[in-house]
């Protein structure tokens, strides 16, 4: 009998173990009736995400980082033709020009860098992740706040909190639970590209914390009487917190100033 795998804590592995979680997670990452024709399976592990993900992709390339575990999982999918395994850093990979999915258990200490990854890929369609519960919450705005990332991107890539998975699903256990992140981009994007580069000065300032505030901040850019007019267009108090402002409010303000 082959001894289990030991965990690589340099590699930050926290294997998905439990089967409806699996699924779940499955039906949240490939949605449609049609199978999703191609997915890039962010550290397939031992394959728990990978089998239940297979039936719904045309092909599906899974990544794993991890030399002592593609063997298994070459061997664990050597009957299904569709699916490949590719050995070496997810990260290091070249994103397809054709549209793709991105799906996996990732690493908590490499979130923001695979997050970053899909972002950047200009064919990527979604990317369903699971991920430390905290950082679901803070991307998506599930604690009231927002985040500069989340913000600065809303006007091509929707962030939502898909779902929870408590830290039991795992081994070895990690000290907190996970969160289901899914990262959508727009078919149609809520502002071209003209401005799209004016909504990124806007909110990077904004986020500057230049001036104590955000009317502060967007102050020092524009005429304070257009700021107090695009606030009340916004209906929002000029002492609220830059975190506190959802994306709707912001669109507003970049409507007003920009206009």
């Amino acid at each position: 009998m082959a001894r289990p795998t030991r965990v690589s804590r340099a590699l930050s592995q926290n294997f998905l173990t439990d089967r409806a979680t699996a699924e779940r997670f499955a039906r949240l990452a490939a949605p449609h009736p049609r199978p999703v024709p191609l997915l890039l399976e962010v550290g397939a592990g031992k394959g728990a995400l990978t089998r239940t993900l297979a039936p719904r992709c045309r092909e599906l390339v899974a990544h794993e980082i991890d030399p002592r575990l593609v063997p298994v999982l070459r061997a664990r999918f050597a009957d299904t033709p569709h699916v490949r395994v590719v050995a070496g850093d997810f990260l290091a990979a070249r994103p397809p020009r054709t549209p793709f999915s991105v799906a996996g258990n990732v690493p908590f200490s490499r979130t923001s860098a695979v997050v970053d990854w899909c972002l950047r890929a200009p064919a990527l369609t979604d990317a369903t992740l699971l991920t430390q519960l905290e950082y679901a919450r803070r991307r998506t705005g599930d604690y009231g706040s927002w985040t500069l990332l989340t913000i600065r991107t809303w006007p091509r890539h929707e962030w939502r909190l898909a779902g929870r998975v408590g830290r039991y699903g795992f081994r070895p256990v990690p000290r907190v639970d996970a969160g289901i992140l899914r990262v959508e981009r727009r078919r149609t994007p809520l502002l071209d590209a003209d401005a799209c580069r004016s909504w990124r000065r806007l909110v990077e300032l904004g986020f500057s914390g230049v001036g104590g505030s955000l009317h502060a901040s967007l102050s020092r850019a524009h005429p304070e009487r257009r700021v107090d007019a695009a606030f009340r267009a916004a209906r929002l108090d000029p002492g609220v917190p830059v975190g506190a402002v959802p994306p709707e409010r912001w669109l507003r303000l970049h409507e007003v100033l920009t206009s």
